[in-house]
């Protein structure tokens, strides 16, 4: 089921089309996509892929491989970024934005201490210059698919 004024849902309708950012990993349950407006290279949003509005409304199929992404996800992050740890966030309130969803955040070395823990949300929805470009984020895509197809534990 598809909500038409989900952005997610969306996405997922025209999901052949999609570019590599837009579907960087998926199975059944889930797809991952590069954030949006993003200005941190590897900003990660794992999305169920049919519409949901609450974690508690999940099919025990898409709990049952939640974590499984969320660790491998991590993993990938590190292994392609180098980051410290990862922050795993889930809200789903923005107008338009109701599809659960999860982010899954490289928190580098160099993140300055006002972007750390939910300061990291300063920057997504930044200003066009300061945004990952579509091509640095196509190109995040193909180095997680590498380090992520084919690896044990693939839920």
């Amino acid at each position: 089921m598809t909500t038409p004024d989900c952005y997610t849902c969306g996405q997922e309708a025209r999901f052949d089309e999609l570019p590599p950012r837009e579907r960087i990993v998926f199975d059944e349950h889930w797809r991952v996509a590069h954030a949006l407006d993003t200005a941190v290279p590897g900003w990660l949003v794992l999305l169920p892929r049919r519409h949901v509005a609450a974690v508690h409304d999940l099919t025990d199929a898409e709990a049952a491989v939640l974590g499984a992404w969320q660790v491998r996800l991590s993993r990938a992050l590190r292994g392609v970024t180098g980051c410290l740890k990862t922050y795993v966030v889930q809200f789903a309130e923005r107008e338009g934005f109701a599809h659960v969803h999860f982010h899954i955040v490289p928190r580098g070395a160099d993140l300055p201490p006002e972007h750390r823990g939910p300061g990291v949300f300063g920057l997504i929805q930044r200003p066009e210059g300061e945004r990952v470009t579509t091509a640095r984020a196509d190109d995040m895509a193909h180095a997680l698919r590498a380090r992520l197809q084919g690896g044990p534990n693939t839920p």
